[in-house]
């Protein structure tokens, strides 16, 4: 199996939610499956969007799933550097560079032109698209305009003719006609460059062999293909992903369920069942099975097996896997990630004597079966750690009559029965 390069290219304009670390889950094991290198990118050059928050929140996403970079910020490498807000030359360089080999053009076209020409094209019924007015102007004419020191972008220069094909390892060959795309914008007025350059040139120059990413970007796919093509390049494979539904049918979103990753962080969901349910997103062994470790994900994980139809992010399943993992983890794992909460909750010191911990143990062993999640600890288990315990008033009110009374009388004497020594299921029932 030959190693591949992926990479993890998140724009820092909003918190990091289940789409887009999917993409990254699956580009990461991938590479891990491979023997690969998984490189991160901060695709940062929509200034007026930029987050820091985002950024750092990218990041924090990745660690907090396990999900480690061979490249990129905070480690480096050979390709750096690994945000493109820091890589303007490069790019400014590499359109000078199609623009000199007749693959790109300068266009001087003012917003208020671009406007009158669109309400042209709509009231003509005219799809909507640049005329290409720049990318006719003589020599003499490109001249006077650079010299006037009107501001300008770059466009290129798609051809008029012809398709672009491409083979995608989800959805398998797609086409595009030529003559149906737009000539689109590489790099604006202000120096810095758009998607259509950066993305496919960054691609090509830190040698990604495999592009995983939404399937909203598709429509990008024939643009990218033909700026690597004419920086003489070697077009990646694209892995263009489904999408994800909430519960409802819908486009997952905020208003349709949770979104955010960090989010289910704080709802104590365990790292390595939300790296499970992502997976699933989407993917399949061929098998009908649905619980794998992060170690057997990495050597199983083939993007073959992800299929085009949208998933379904269902916050039943991340609960009952939640559950299902909490049960079948070692009492003193469990215990370990318990004691943040108990300490919280006052139960138990902070730091926790050594003389204390076997005794955390077989308290959390005793209510391992019924917990779902780690934060559910100090509800489950607080009677075992106070001398004194907190009752409800509709709790209280359930005992108040003579004859729950009386049961709980006869209780106590069978309990005070049981010797401390000996508090075994067969004392306990007799």
């Amino acid at each position: 199996m030959t190693p591949a390069r992926t990479r993890f290219a998140p724009s820092p304009t909003g918190m990091p939610h289940v789409g887009n670390i999917r993409t990254a889950l699956y580009s990461w094991l991938w590479a891990r499956r491979t023997g690969g290198q998984f490189i991160v990118r901060i695709e940062d050059t929509d200034r007026e969007r930029f987050s820091p928050e985002a950024e750092k929140a990218i990041l924090e996403s990745l660690r907090w799933l396990g999900i480690d970079w061979d490249e990129g910020p905070e480690v480096g490498g050979p390709h750096g550097p690994y945000i493109q807000s820091q890589r303007l030359p490069i790019y400014q360089a590499a359109a000078e560079k199609l623009i000199a080999e007749g693959h790109a053009y300068r266009c001087w076209c003012t917003r208020e032109r671009l406007e009158e020409m669109r309400a042209a094209q709509t009231a003509a019924k005219l799809p909507p698209g640049y005329d290409r007015a720049c990318r006719n102007l003589t020599p003499e004419q490109k001249a006077e305009n650079e010299a006037s020191g009107l501001p300008s972008v770059v466009r290129f220069a798609v051809p008029l003719s012809g398709t672009t094909t491409f083979t995608d390892v989800v959805r398998g060959e797609i086409s595009f006609e030529n003559a149906l795309l737009d000539d689109y914008v590489l790099l604006k007025s202000d120096g810095y460059p758009t998607y259509q350059l950066a993305a496919p040139l960054d691609d090509h120059l830190m040698g990604i062999t495999h592009v995983v990413r939404g399937e909203e970007w598709i429509s990008s796919a024939p643009k990218n293909i033909m700026v690597v093509r004419a920086m003489g390049g070697q077009v990646p494979q694209y892995a263009h992903m489904p999408l994800i539904l909430g519960a409802d049918g819908k486009k997952l979103s905020k208003r349709n369920g949770d979104t955010e990753v960090l989010d289910f962080r704080e709802k104590v969901y365990l790292h390595e069942v939300m790296v499970n349910l992502l997976a699933l997103l989407g993917w399949s062994e061929g098998q009908d099975r649905e619980v794998y470790s992060v170690d057997e994900l990495k050597k199983v994980f083939d993007l073959s097996g992800v299929s085009r139809s949208p998933a379904v992010f269902d916050t039943d399943k991340l609960n009952w896997l939640n559950g299902l993992t909490i049960r079948a983890m070692s009492v003193s794992d469990l215990a370990e990630r318990c004691l943040p909460y108990l300490q919280k909750a006052g139960l138990v010191p902070d730091p926790l004597p050594e003389e204390m911990r076997a005794y955390v143990e077989s308290v959390v062993a005793l209510e391992q079966e019924r917990m779902k999640r780690l934060d559910e600890a100090p509800e489950v288990t607080e009677f075992f750690f106070v001398d004194e315990l907190r009752w409800e008033d509709k709790a209280l009110r359930r005992v108040q009559d003579e004859s729950a009374k009386s049961v709980l009388a006869d209780v106590a004497s069978a309990v005070e029965a049981v010797s401390d020594q000996d508090w075994s299921l067969v004392s306990v029932e007799a």
